[in-house]
């Protein structure tokens, strides 16, 4: 299962930057919408892992819910977190193919920089970059994630929905959908990770029309209680309407 899992994750953000959004003139936008997109698309181009691109974004949202309102260069800010957040998932890139990849994709189609003084100057504002997010968010950059939670919810709906239905839709494909472009937005951080990853598969649930055996939501009876016992209806579905909302300001971009 887990196997599968990571398969999907992989195959989600390939459908997501290379078919289903054309390519954006960064340089026209800094929202955090855009630029979380940016820190996707470098992911991978530097083939960093589903859960290390994750972290690259979090740890963007943790620095401007502390720096708001700073006129720090986001695009700066946005490849300094995927350069650490290599480290912090032991995954480490070096800091030359972060300033090609990200050069390149804020600038398309240029070159990669020869080791003179622009190399130079982005390395040094990169290094630095790294100081000053360590000790905007007091050294704690260690992440959990809804990924783990969402695996195993999902290996316990699988045994639980009858195979028909499960094999019948894309749920696992569709519910990391959801996650992965929940990223997208800093409201993602006032959320609990298992919490998140419960309102993801319900929401694929709620896409797909499948119900969950021995289940009644309108009743009370819940397939994540089981999981979770702090999570509400009007909760849950205020974490589906923010994911919703993300595709909105998806077409809105456009």
């Amino acid at each position: 299962m887990k196997d599968v899992i990571d398969v999907f994750q992989l195959q989600v953000q390939r459908d997501r930057i290379e078919t289903d959004f054309p390519p954006v003139d960064y340089k026209e936008h800094d929202d955090s919408y855009h630029v979380v997109r940016f820190i996707f698309e470098c992911g991978m181009k530097l083939n960093a892992s589903p859960l290390s691109i994750s972290t690259a974004a979090i740890l963007f949202h943790k620095f401007f819910k502390e720096a708001e309102n700073s006129s720090y260069d986001k695009y700066l800010i946005a490849s300094t977190c995927l350069y650490l957040s290599g480290k912090v998932k032991d995954e480490p890139v070096k800091v030359r193919d972060v300033i090609n990849v990200s050069r390149n994709t804020l600038h398309r189609n240029s070159a990669p920089l020869d080791l003179g003084e622009e190399y130079w100057n982005m390395r040094d504002a990169i290094v630095q970059g790294e100081l000053l997010l360590m000790r905007m968010l007091k050294f704690e950059v260690t992440i959990i994630h809804p990924h783990k939670y969402m695996l195993h919810y999902l290996k316990s709906l699988q045994t639980w929905i009858y195979p028909e239905a499960w094999e019948k839709v894309p749920i696992v494909h569709m519910a990391y959908s959801f996650l992965q472009d929940f990223h997208y937005v800093p409201v993602i951080l006032d959320y609990k990770p298992q919490h998140i990853a419960i309102a993801c598969i319900n929401l694929a649930l709620q896409v797909y029309g499948v119900q969950v055996p021995y289940t009644d939501e309108d009743e009370g009876i819940t397939w994540y209680s089981v999981f979770v016992d702090d999570l509400t209806k009007d909760h849950i579905w205020e974490i589906m309407e923010n994911i919703m909302d993300v595709y909105e300001k998806e077409s809105e971009s456009q």
